[in-house]
């Protein structure tokens, strides 16, 4: 199950899977996954027996599709002394799917470094049919950094808000909460190595389902030695090369001390972070990934491996019963996939795999020469691999839900499997009955969680010895066979009651946890694929490679573990304030992660350490003084005193203390060195409590330029009008030229910088130590007309607030229009002006802007309202991050004005041409939707001048709704469904009594991930029909509606469908015998289904359908 990293209680984020709320993605966090955490014993607190540690919540929520909220919290309930409450966000956490999680509602006020552990699940009940209620289990250690836990993906909106499909009844939703409060787990502590041997996978977001995969593989010990042996070079990277990626991942789970990262291989399939968030078929992963290396086998010494390994062969026959005829395909296959459903073990499966399937009645066979026949057809097997590989069927698609389900059913598989099995029914009569079929189990993948999204791991026997193992990302642990076997056959778990004194029920829990595939090793084959792999198979430039990297590794475990010994020193110097100041800063005086740094043993004496310093840059050690930085408390960071003699003679570490409380924390230090006439160092003057140590900034308005120019030592009691020479000497300006000074005090949150009065002295100006001048000539009466900031306070508000802001039409979000430089503090009215002068545009609230969604890449989808933020800093906040990307858009009327309309894009179908406009829709909010078509009849081609329109919501390639004409339109919504309008047919005009209106989709099946699912697409429509009408009939008028060509439509399937399930009709079937007498437009349960290839071009409007997120196929780039 994915999940979140913690974030505290109000921001949280995503995957299908398990996650700590966050409204996702409000920080910057990175996604990983949970893991699964065995039982051991309690380490923090036991479990309390006050009352029994099991409870089910029911909530029920009202008005559910009515509510305006982001989030919804229900009341608090108990279970083993904790109080929980179930957290909700109605419309998503910013993803299209309903978001639920578990929490714990008086996590503030729990005592420091409380948790606690549960195992729960979470429902939406289907109120009409319980058995489709959607329910997803997961457990979790709740703390105060991970006070709730549950998922983002919980179930999609559009199966949630859907009225037929029984969530909402009444507008009324039930959740349901089960939680089992168990014992805590010490989990940080556990060393894999150490305790069994071998180290698990690092886990990147939602790469689970792959990591259990690759130690799969990885302990096929054959397959382990033919990667190391394929052919790569030491001018290989492993992240551009697949073999290469795969040898060093392999060497590290075999080398390695602690668990591996798996970034360098996700990068050779060419996979960027998004890919490595999301979850994908781990059987898909698994062809796919062996095509690839079969492909870069070819040609090596290791070429033909992976079919060596798992290819095995079936034949395929249909045989007549009646002649003599039969015919034959030989097939290959990598894997079998075995139905679970209906199967109670492996043998059932196998059992109904070979089944045989009479060809008979309508659906006898076509022999070539001997025409319709009575035959039998099915599938036996040739040969089976060295390694065979089991892909249980656990998903499915569910015809009357619509959607792909998981199939929790238990499902037994044996230790040791014997395919040879009552005289070898399963083998064809090709196959070679010398070879025993024997096999024993090595590996058994689980999938734990729903449909949408879970968490993987797998169980293996690297030595096929009694010990199994448990690899769960990066934990390894020792488990037993029953551990691996009976406790993933799935089904339902009753769990023990442990207050038998209550009258509590059973608590049973179905195990969403269980066994999706297995990998059997044939008993004649085992010594063969289960051999010796040493380091004699690992090309000498990857160990030479890895070895270096492991060294490196080990020197910064070195360092990280002796850093309580060191410290780092960071010598800032006049040098570093030049080079910087003006260029990458602008406020104080230094950067000093760009500084020189030192890292010195804390007992090292600070006198010897001023050694280092002078061989670092030939500054003897009687020429340099050194200054402590300070934290003031306006935010800046300035020197603030010189180190004294007794400091100079303690330890670095000492110094360190002084500088700074705060453990294992930099020392900072400003490098004073001061130069005599000829520019080479000298001892540094005797520093009176009367001195104060000042840095100077010039300020050039003609070239907006700002720079250091250097420091000087002032009398408190002094006037800044006796340095003026000075500075104009340091300027390069006239002696006598007449400057302006300022003091920088502080920048932020806001920038404050003041004149300075040349004829006060300095402590009349609170002037001290570490204190910044900027100055500059002083500004010509006529200069303010030509420069854009003729003094320094100007110009640094303006380098405070400075903004490059990328503009990008809404019509081409992907593509940069134009960049303009702006402040962040310009009012609404000042972006507009800027953005309506860059397009040439006399009327600037004609323009809207979108801001910018940082997570999803995207524009957000409400624009701003005209005024509706203050300034420019308003429009490029996302949650925690700042964007400097906006969209805009010229409106044909000011944007005050459209406000107060209602716009609506309806896609307008023409009765007699094969077009579709897309047209925008303007009116009053309070409009009806008979003004939408009577203004649209305006704008489009009708057939004829008193044609009747209708406007109907299309969702997902079915429709929906016919809206009312006195239907207010300032609450339909085209965000999510498209709005069409069309000609009402005279034939619906005049129904007769027998007449039906019904509903006509077209649908494809997909059986793409080797399920059927039903997929509708194109453009729904309905259709008369009536009583005692033949399929034929109706063929013939749906033809020419469709104008489809003969030889097209002879291919074409129709069946009726009633709650998602087909039901193929035959040219005689009387249709209207099918249909129920229902309310003309409310029938969308049944609909006549067209089923052929959808092969229609795509149209080119843009349409506000299928928005929701699915799992993507599996693709290897390189």
């Amino acid at each position: 199950m994915t999940v979140m990293t913690p974030a505290p209680i109000d921001q949280q984020e995503d995957e299908e899977m398990l996650v700590p709320h966050t409204d996702l993605p409000e920080n910057n966090h990175q996604p990983m996954e949970v893991v699964a955490q065995p039982e051991a014993a309690p380490t923090v607190e036991s479990q309390p027996v006050e009352e029994p540690p099991q409870s089910r919540f029911t909530w029920r929520i009202d008005n559910f599709s009515r509510m305006n909220v982001k989030k919804l919290y229900s009341e608090v309930f108990v279970v083993g002394g904790y109080k929980w409450r179930v957290l909700i966000f109605p419309k998503g956490n910013n993803v299209d799917y309903l978001s639920m999680y578990l929490d714990v509602a008086d996590s503030t006020n729990l005592p420091y470094g409380w948790s606690r552990y549960a195992q729960f699940s979470l429902a939406v009940v289907n109120q009409i049919q319980n058995k489709y209620t959607v329910r997803k289990d997961t457990q979790h250690q709740f703390n105060a950094r991970e006070s709730d836990w549950g998922f983002t993906s919980f179930m999609p909106l559009g199966e949630l808000y859907d009225p037929s499909r029984g969530y909402l009844l009444n507008d009324t939703l039930v959740v349901e909460a089960e939680v089992l409060v168990r014992r805590i787990v010490d989990y940080w502590t556990y060393d894999s190595k150490k305790e069994t041997g071998y180290v698990g996978l690092k886990n990147q977001g939602a790469t689970c389902y792959m990591n259990s995969l690759l130690q799969t593989l990885y302990h096929i010990p054959y397959f382990r030695k033919a990667v190391y042996h394929m052919p790569t070079t030491e001018n290989d990277m492993p992240a551009g090369s697949i073999p290469l990626a795969l040898q060093s991942l392999f060497y590290k789970l075999q080398y390695s001390d602690t668990s591996v990262a798996t970034k360098e291989l996700t990068k050779s399939f060419g996979w960027d972070t998004y890919d490595s968030f999301m979850q994908h078929d781990v059987q898909e992963l698994n062809r796919v990934l062996c095509e690839k290396l079969e492909d870069k086998m070819k040609g090596t010494v290791v070429e033909g491996t992976i079919q060596k390994l798992f290819e095995g062969h079936h034949m395929n026959y249909i045989e007549c019963i009646n002649v003599d005829y039969k015919s034959t395909r030989k097939e290959s296959f990598y894997d079998l996939q075995l139905d679970v459903k209906g199967c109670h073990d492996v043998y059932a499966s196998f059992d109904k795999y070979v089944e045989v399937e009479p060809l008979e009645g309508d659906n006898k066979y076509h022999a070539e020469q001997y025409g319709l026949q009575d035959a039998k057809k099915g599938v036996l097997f040739i040969d089976f691999p060295p390694v065979l590989q089991l892909q249980l069927k656990r998903f499915e698609y569910d015809f009357m839900r619509d959607t792909m389900v998981k199939i929790n059913d238990r499902y037994e598989f044996p230790l040791e499997l014997d395919l040879d099995r009552d005289d070898g029914k399963y083998l064809s009569p090709d196959a070679d009955r010398n070879v025993r079929n024997l096999y024993t189990l090595h590996s058994v993948l689980v999938h734990s969680g729903g449909v949408h999204g879970g968490h993987y791991y797998a169980f293996i026997r690297p030595t096929l010895s009694d010990q199994w193992y448990k690899f769960d990302d990066e934990r390894v642990t020792k488990e037993d066979t029953k551990r691996a076997l009976e406790e993933q056959y799935g089904g339902e778990e009753e769990l023990p009651q442990t207050n038998p004194g209550f009258n509590n029920t059973p608590f049973k829990f179905t195990k969403y946890s269980n066994a999706y595939m297995l990998v059997y090793i044939r008993e004649a084959d085992k010594d063969k694929v289960i051999c010796n792999v040493d380091e004699k198979d690992i090309a000498e430039h990857l160990r030479e490679r890895l070895k270096k990297e492991q060294e490196e590794k080990e020197h910064k475990k070195k360092e990280k573990a002796e850093a309580h010994l060191y410290t780092i020193i960071k010598v800032a110097r006049n040098e570093d304030l030049k080079e910087q100041i003006g260029k990458d800063i602008y406020f104080d005086l230094v950067d000093h992660d760009k500084v020189r740094s030192f890292r010195v043993q804390k007992q090292m004496s600070f006198n010897l350490f001023k050694e280092e310093v002078a061989k670092e840059f030939g500054i003897p050690v009687q020429f340099q003084r050194f200054w402590l930085w300070a934290k003031r408390q306006n935010h800046t960071y300035r020197p603030n005193r010189p180190l004294t003699p007794a400091e100079e003679a303690q330890s670095v570490g000492q110094v360190r203390e002084v500088s700074n409380k705060v453990h294992n924390a930099e020392l900072k230090l400003f490098l004073e060195v001061e130069l005599g006439p000829d520019l080479r160092p000298i001892a540094p003057s005797d520093k009176t409590k009367d001195d104060i140590l000042l840095f100077f900034k010039l300020y050039d308005p003609e070239k907006e330029e700002l720079r250091y120019v250097g420091r000087l030592f002032v009398k408190s009691t002094g006037k800044p009008s006796e340095i003026l020479t000075r500075l104009n000497e340091m300027a390069g300006y006239d002696p006598d030229e007449e400057i302006g000074l300022y003091e920088e005090i502080k920048f932020e949150p806001n920038v404050m910088c003041e004149p300075i009065d040349k004829k006060l002295t300095f402590r009349a100006s609170q002037l001290e130590d570490g204190d910044i001048i900027c100055f500059q000539k002083a500004p010509a009466m006529d200069s303010e007309e030509h420069v854009r900031y003729p003094d320094v306070p100007s110009y640094l508000e303006y380098v405070h607030n400075r903004q490059v802001v990328h503009f990008r039409s809404l019509d081409k979000p992907k593509e940069d229009d134009f960049c303009l430089e702006m402040s962040r503090l310009y009012t609404y009215d000042d972006v507009v002006e800027k953005v309506a002068q860059q397009l040439n545009l006399d009327d600037p609230s004609k323009i809207r802007l979108t801001p910018h969604n940082c997570y999803s890449q995207q524009p957000k989808p409400q624009p701003i309202k005209y005024r509706g933020v203050d300034h420019l800093s308003d429009m490029l906040v996302h949650y925690n991050q700042t964007s400097d990307i906006l969209y805009y858009e010229i409106l044909d009327i000011p944007l005050p004005e459209l406000q107060g309309l209602k716009t609506l894009k309806v896609a307008f179908y023409h009765a007699t041409k094969d077009e579709v406009v897309s047209h925008t829709i303007r009116l009053p909010k309070q409009s009806t939707v008979g003004d939408v078509l009577d203004d649209l009849k305006t704008k489009v081609e009708l057939s004829h001048p008193n044609a009747e329109l209708r406007l109907l919501e299309v969702f997902y390639h079915k429709i929906y709704k016919v809206f009312p004409p006195n239907e207010k339109i300032e609450t339909i919504n085209d965000q999510y469904w498209t709005l069409r309008a069309e000609e009402v047919p005279e034939e619906e005009k005049n129904l007769g009594p027998h007449d039906r209106l019904i509903h006509v989709y077209h649908f494809t099946k997909d059986t793409s991930q080797n399920q059927m699912q039903i997929q509708n697409f194109g453009e729904p429509f309905f259709l008369v029909i009536r009583e005692g009408e033949t399929l034929t009939e109706i063929k013939v008028r749906i033809q020419k509606k469709l104008q489809v060509p003969d030889d097209e439509f002879e291919k074409w399937k129709f069946a009726f469908f009633a709650l998602g399930r087909p039901e193929y009709l035959q040219d005689s079937d009387i249709v209207s015998n099918r249909f129920q007498r229902r309310d003309v437009y409310g029938a969308w349960e049944q609909y006549l289904g067209l089923e052929h290839t959808d092969n229609a071009p795509k149209r080119s409007y843009a349409v506000n359908q299928n928005r929701h997120t699915f799992e993507k196929p599996v693709k290897i780039y390189n």
